[in-house]
């Protein structure tokens, strides 16, 4: 059977020379999936793993029936979980309409909303944003969603994960309702259900794979390590004796740990990382990005912020180096490598308090990782840091007093479990600096006086 093209979709000549031009040609299957139901004017739930090409899944059927308004309010929406899945969709929009008369404005929280309304002066036709800067410049009447008629929402389960519940609802009832929905989610969750229920009217299902199922083309492997210390000589190791670790994500689980781990990879491979997390502004976080997808360093240290949806080419290795809490975010990490049908590698270091979660991963993949043996050469070090001490430190431990049972805590006696009902009658004067304001004014009055 003959592979089909763009072309075969009828999209304008216009689109199809930018696609030339990135040398695009033919669509990925979500994409073959996804154009001809989304062009039937339907509502659309896709479904399908991050990396297989689901941004030009709905924005060429979109851009293939976009018309010119001469309102100036614009009339597609597309709403993205973060700042730099914001710039990513708007410079990828930007590219496909740059033979187009077309309006594009990205909008995200960080930046000075006033210099944000600005943007709208000359009108818009597409509009990408975050759900809260919508809202608000929606609220300021900066912009207007009467004339939305198509509403695209990606990374919709992220979206809900991160509590834009409140503000997508608010941004569904400023819409008129007549609109075409089209959404995109890695993951079916239950906060997805109550959302389609809810508000949508029974969209087509889109399916590529089984939620939870990993790409094929990545090597997963995993590390049983000592703790976060030793993780770091393991690191250590493989960054010199792996060849092919050229292109590096790390995954931390938050942003301290983050920093500590670049913190000590920045002193054994000096200006060869680099670190970003929400607590970075975006510029720092914008410039970053761009030097690890030119290869101007070597790797990149981040957190979940770094999980979704964004397109960065040719990373050899995501290197999980802590077990994330949450399952699916497991796939989002590694769906960063192995992406346009290249090979990647996924490794995960493991300690005995994050064995449970990799239980939880392999169940959610029906898969199992495949364990490799702890290098003899690398040492064990055996200090923890703060977060994986267990001991209870208490203020004045010489100031508690075991009863005769030895608890800390007993019952009151008898005596003292009477009820306080409250009134001044009811109450002793307290002494000397629990005299109220009254007395005390009368106390200083009388001394005045002699």
């Amino acid at each position: 059977m003959e592979k089909l093209t763009f072309a075969d979709f009828e999209l304008p000549v216009k689109i199809l020379d930018v696609l030339a031009d990135l040398e695009l040609f033919e669509p990925t299957p979500i994409q073959e999936k996804s154009i001809k139901p989304i062009l039937s004017g339907r509502d659309v739930m896709g479904i399908a793993q991050t990396g297989t090409g689901k941004t030009l899944a709905y924005l060429l059927p979109v851009l293939k029936t976009w018309k010119y308004n001469k309102n100036g309010n614009p009339t597609v929406l597309v709403l993205v979980p973060t700042r730099e899945l914001v710039v990513q969709v708007t410079e990828i929009v930007e590219k496909l309409t740059e033979n187009i008369t077309a309006r594009v404005i990205g909008i995200y929280g960080g930046k000075n909303i006033n210099t944000q309304k600005l943007l709208f002066n000359d009108g818009c036709d597409i509009l990408i944003g975050t759900p809260g800067r919508v809202m608000d410049l929606a609220i300021d009447n900066a912009i207007s969603l009467k004339e939305i008629q198509k509403l695209i929402i990606d990374e919709f389960d992220e979206m809900l994960n991160l509590g834009f519940r409140p503000q997508l609802t608010h941004i569904f009832e400023m819409m008129k309702e007549k609109r075409q929905n089209i959404l995109f989610s890695a993951t079916m969750t239950e906060a997805v259900d109550e959302m389609l229920d809810e508000y949508f009217a029974s969209p087509v299902e889109i399916s590529l794979a089984k939620s939870g199922t990993p790409l094929e083309k990545i090597e997963q492997t995993a590390y049983k390590v000592e703790n976060f210390n030793t993780k770091i000589n393991l690191l250590e190791h493989l960054l010199k004796n792996e060849t092919d670790m050229s292109k590096v994500l790390i995954f931390n689980n938050n942003k301290k740990h983050a920093d500590l781990l670049f913190t000590k990879i920045d002193e054994l491979f000096p200006d060869q990382f680099d670190v970003i997390h929400s607590n970075k502004s975006q510029n720092y976080r914008l410039k970053a990005m761009k030097s690890f997808e030119n290869e101007e360093i070597r790797g990149l240290i981040t957190t979940d912020v770094m999980a979704r949806g964004l397109d960065i080419s040719d990373i050899t290795h995501v290197i999980n180096f802590e077990t994330p809490d949450v399952p699916e975010q497991y796939i989002h990490r590694i769906g960063r490598t192995g992406r346009a049908d290249k090979d990647g590698k996924a490794i995960t270091f493991v300690t005995k308090k994050e064995e449970p979660l990799i239980l939880d991963i392999e169940l959610l993949m029906d898969k199992e990782l495949k364990f490799i043996g702890f290098p003899e050469e690398v040492k064990i070090n055996p200090n923890k840091i703060a977060s994986e001490k267990d001991e209870v430190v208490m203020k004045n431990p010489a100031q508690v007093k075991l009863n005769e049972g030895g608890g800390a805590f007993h019952d009151k006696k008898d005596k003292n479990k009477k009820e306080n009902w409250g009134g001044p009658s009811k109450r002793k004067a307290p002494k000397k600096f629990g005299a109220n304001r009254a007395q005390q004014k009368a106390i200083s009055k009388s001394k005045r006086k002699k």
